[in-house]
């Protein structure tokens, strides 16, 4: 359904080829205003989970840190042990290499043997596992110092965007206050059908309810204007609306136009 609405102008137009009548001057102020307290409401919103996520990162900063940290502690434990049970299974080596010297018969030399290789089996296999271990302390030793510097920034930069978030939350009250007592000045001057208009296509239409004429169309819909419709709305003696859009319509001159 189509529809359209004319409103007559406070003031008439001083000049034409340009100058904006003083009711759509005090329109795009309103709209300015009332686009900032919708920004203002939504930050309301928003803002919290922005140092939520800013306070998520240092603790999962933190957090890897610590894993960090806990690793390397369990591969030092797991080193010592492993030169622990090493050691041991030398000593144990050592004593079967000693029973070499004491054997008589070939099923116990080739019972010891078979020890003996098991037993250095086992050595091999520990003395890798521990080469290894001591490689993961090394790499950790890197990571645990490339996290701490990562901590210390986050912490560093991100405490900084928190006091700048937080401040912005403390002052939200205050400026809204100050917003709406400059909209209430506004609306005052503006007559009431004008007002009337501007706030039934701003609640309809999402918030912006004042567009510009832009290549002979309706700056928001982009349905074109009729040339008489384009000549009444430079005239500036009247408020019109877009026939498909509703939304305000306002005439500069412009590249575009």
């Amino acid at each position: 359904m189509r529809f359209s609405f004319e409103v007559t102008m406070n003031k008439p137009i001083v000049a034409e080829g340009g100058a904006m009548p003083t009711d759509l001057e005090l329109l795009l102020k309103l709209q300015v205003i009332d686009y900032d307290l919708g920004e203002l409401e939504r930050s309301k919103e928003y803002l919290p989970d922005m140092m939520d996520n800013l306070r998520t990162e240092i603790e999962e900063a933190k957090s890897r840190l610590e894993a960090y940290k806990t690793e390397f502690d369990e591969k030092k434990v797991a080193a010592k042990n492993l030169e622990l049970e090493i050691a041991s299974k030398e000593a144990e080596l050592q004593k079967y290499q000693q029973q070499m010297m004491s054997i008589k018969t070939n099923k116990e030399y080739d019972a010891l043997v078979a020890q003996i290789d098991a037993i250095k089996q086992d050595i091999s296999s520990h003395e890798t596992e521990l080469l290894n271990t001591e490689e993961r302390i090394s790499e950790l030793e890197k990571e645990i110092a490339e996290q701490e510097e990562k901590v210390r920034k986050a912490v560093e930069v991100n405490t900084k965007q928190l006091e700048i978030l937080q401040n912005k939350i403390d002052s939200i009250g205050d400026t809204m206050a100050a917003k709406e007592s400059e909209r209430d000045k506004i609306s005052t001057q503006i007559p009431r059908s004008t007002r009337s208009v501007y706030e039934r296509v701003r609640k309809g239409k999402g918030g912006t309810a004042v567009v510009m004429v832009k290549k002979r169309a309706c700056g928001s819909c982009h349905k074109a204007l009729t040339p008489r419709k384009v000549q009444e709305i430079k005239k500036g003696d009247r408020i019109h609306t877009c026939e498909n859009c509703g939304r305000l319509l306002f005439w500069r001159e412009d590249e575009s136009n």
